[in-house]
């Protein structure tokens, strides 16, 4: 392209004469993906264009020929080094990583997403069961699983006597990659013959059959925190299976599960137990004894409490798992009604009811009676 009728480099790029080593390259590597040849078959004005950010980008990404560019212009680069397809510039050189990230988006390929020959070990799951008053006040059990850890016989090298029976892949000489070259540009790809390892074992280890990890019965204590609910999940780091390649191990999830209990239920931090009492408990008042995580406790019922009606005990709930406090046990009463009755029983009974409506108030049976005429009229 003759320099008279060269664009100026830095309007080929669409950025100002101060733009960043950064900018240059957002700026070069957004218009090579959308100018680039494979994505405009047989466009010659594409092609051009492609060259053209290419000649700009080679030129302004070096420090000195930029300088020379701002102080010279175009002619800075004439003469004997000025020839050739693209101004004697050789494309191939010095672009490596900012091709690499293009033909990423072009193949899922490039140096970000190259094959690594470590890798992290899988996390592992593990449900366990508690008592409800384990989870309540905390607890510490010993849990037994099996894992996969790393070889004692080769250290996690795949090789018998550890690295002696592994040797670099002479095909990618160990980087796991091989580079294939299309015109200027150059393409990693996982090698075939190590399958992105790096190594070839020649002699695998005997006890883990090559595979640098060994499937092992473990035993390991867990601490179980008070306040712990249903489904509650507690991270153990580093206790999942062993890396490969030396990679980190992975991490142990614990998944708690809280069997029902007998008398308590869970609502949120509080305890709902539901204790019954005899009418005459509830008309008259009484003190009953309930049962609480740390033992029985005597409550006062007042007189005339009704069936369902709610009592509260304070602190004596569940322990917050993150440290805010205790929550209180609620105790609802059930009002039971006799089923068989004894002569004398039944005898008061139906002269007490003759005596209702005169002596005893009704305040909810009269508040049930005054909606309705309010709704019926």
């Amino acid at each position: 392209m003759p320099a008279a009728t060269k664009r100026d480099y830095y309007e080929v790029l669409g950025v100002p004469r101060g733009a960043s080593e950064e900018e240059l390259k957002k700026a070069y590597r957004r218009l090579a993906i959308k100018f680039h040849p494979d994505r405009n078959p047989g466009n010659k004005q594409a092609e051009e264009s492609f060259k053209e950010i290419n000649e700009a980008y080679q030129v302004l990404s070096d420090p000195e020929r930029r300088a020379q560019y701002d102080r010279f212009g175009h002619s800075a680069f004439q003469g004997p080094q000025g020839q050739g397809p693209f101004g004697g510039f050789d494309f191939s050189q010095g672009f490596e990583e900012v091709f690499s990230d293009i033909f990423g988006d072009f193949f899922g390929t490039g140096r970000g997403r190259s094959r690594s020959r470590s890798r992290r070990g899988d996390d592992l799951r593990y449900d366990l069961e508690v008592e409800f008053e384990e989870a309540a006040r905390g607890t510490e059990k010993i849990i037994r699983f099996q894992r996969l850890t790393q070889c004692e016989a080769c250290n996690g090298t795949r090789a018998r006597g550890g690295s002696t029976g592994a040797r670099q892949c002479p095909n990618c000489r160990g980087s796991g990659q091989v580079r294939t070259q299309q015109g200027f540009f150059s393409i990693s790809t996982t090698c075939g013959q190590c399958r992105g390892e790096g190594m070839i074992i020649s002699d695998p280890c005997p006890k883990c059959q090559g595979q640098g990890r060994v499937r092992k019965q473990e035993s390991l204590s867990v601490r179980i925190p008070a306040g712990v609910d249903n489904g509650s999940r507690l991270k153990l780091r580093g206790e999942g299976e062993a890396g490969y390649g030396g990679g980190a191990p992975g991490d142990l999830y614990v998944i708690v599960h809280v069997k029902e209990h007998p008398l308590f239920a869970r609502q949120d931090n509080d305890i709902v137990i539901e204790v019954p009492i005899s009418f005459p408990q509830a008309a008259l008042g009484c003190e009953i004894e309930v049962p609480t995580l740390e033992g029985k406790v005597k409550l006062k019922v007042p007189a005339g409490t009704q069936s369902g009606k709610v009592l509260r005990l304070k602190g004596k709930g569940i322990v917050d798992l993150h440290g805010y406090g205790r929550g209180d046990q609620l105790i609802r009463v059930a009002v039971e009604t006799p089923r068989s009755l004894t002569p004398r029983q039944r005898e008061l009974l139906e002269e007490f009811a003759k005596l209702d409506g005169k002596a005893v108030s009704h305040p909810l049976s009269k508040g049930f009676v005054d909606k309705l005429k309010e709704m019926f009229g």
